[in-house]
């Protein structure tokens, strides 16, 4: 089978992009062909060399670096399908499928997707509308309430409320009647806790609500719950399944607990700092309450229309063990030291398998939509 790695990306995960899509490629089944293809910060998509393929999947600690090859510049092609699914130059060629490891803005949000779906290729991992809703946390709250699964208390502010001096002093009044210092900000649609904060006080919560408009324009404002941290992986197509293909089915792994050493878990905490967290899985927990976190983790990938995988994770306050689902990740990371494959691997489902059951999925997914109706 031929293989579009797609990777890097113009988010601020571009870097995480380059290891996580270097471990997946080394983990890809040998019988299959990968196609490197970078995406820039600028977003220029550049296939890259079987050199460069080679040397990542040689070297377990090594990740892809970009090459800038104006001769290699790739562009996708809408209606190419798998025959004229990219174009270099005047020529075209295929793939079978595409395997997107773009994490952030223009790589888990649905912008990609769409592209994905215009070329019609089958690709890995959530649709448009899931992606899209999933990138959105307060989108991702509101209908997870809805569903009647309990989401951490906040406050949704958006850039125009900044104009209006009066409107912005209530959401600060009402940040602090309502939820009480500690207060956790954080844009809505940003990853690796780009742009997030921990305000103590006014002042501090000042300072983070500008800090967190300068990725996104819209923010929440949340209870910061002291918190144990708990995710759990997620993969099915529940959406589609008939029963006919076992990796349809809607599967979770863990959860697992991370223990971060710093104020939270944070963007150091999880890329640079290797003594930044500590990773248990499973977590340490009663069956009973690891059951109810599969099962809840499920329940919450069904409400939104998920396909392919997620991580979902989770609080439980220390205070009083009120368990809290906090945001569903359409993309997580794929590093050698991520949880989302780590969980997999502790329950069964080695790295490798896990590409080939994700790759199956999108295969399987594309299919029967392929079969619906579109026109008269």
């Amino acid at each position: 089978m031929k293989i579009a790695l797609v990777y890097g990306g113009k988010s601020g995960e571009h870097e995480i992009s380059l290891v996580s899509a270097a471990a997946v490629a080394r983990n890809i089944a040998p019988e299959h062909e990968i196609f490197p293809i970078a995406i820039t910060k600028s977003g220029r998509w550049f296939l890259q060399s079987n050199d460069e393929l080679e040397k990542v999947k040689s070297d377990n600690k090594a990740h892809f670096k970009i090459e800038e090859d104006d001769s290699k510049e790739v562009l996708p092609v809408p209606a190419g399908g798998t025959e004229r699914t990219f174009k270099i130059g005047n020529d075209f060629f295929g793939v079978d499928i595409v395997f997107p490891v773009l994490h952030g803005t223009f790589g888990e949000d649905g912008t990609i997707q769409g592209l994905f779906e215009m070329v019609d290729v089958p690709y890995v991992g959530c649709g448009v509308c899931a992606s899209a809703i999933t990138m959105d946390k307060e989108k991702t709250k509101s209908l997870l309430a809805q569903a009647g699964i309990p989401v951490v208390p906040g406050l949704c502010m958006r850039r125009s409320d900044l104009a209006d001096w009066q409107r912005y002093d209530e959401f600060l009044e009402n940040a602090q009647n309502e939820l009480g210092f500690p207060l956790f900000v954080k844009p809505c649609s940003a990853g690796s806790s780009d742009g997030a904060s921990l305000a103590k006080d006014l002042q501090h919560l000042n300072g983070a609500i500008m800090e967190a408009f300068l990725w996104d324009d819209k923010i929440l404002i949340e209870k910061a719950i002291d918190a144990r941290e708990i995710e759990c992986s997620v993969t099915g197509n529940p959406t589609t399944d008939d029963g006919s293909a076992d990796f349809e089915a809607t599967t979770a792994y863990g959860p697992g607990e991370i223990a971060p050493k710093h104020d939270f878990y944070d963007y150091d905490a999880k890329y640079n700092d290797p003594n930044g967290a500590e990773l248990l899985i499973p977590a340490n927990l009663v069956e009973e309450k690891l059951q109810e976190i599969r099962t809840i983790a499920k329940r919450a990938y069904t409400a939104l229309d998920l396909s392919g995988l997620s991580r979902v994770d989770f609080f439980i306050d220390r205070k009083d063990g009120t368990l809290y689902l906090n945001e569903i990740n359409s993309m997580p990371g794929f590093t050698q030291i991520s949880m989302f494959p780590k969980m997999c691997e502790k329950f069964n489902l080695n790295f490798q398998d896990l590409t080939t059951l994700l790759m199956n999925e999108a295969l399987k997914r594309f299919k029967k939509t392929r079969e619906l109706c579109t026109s008269r």
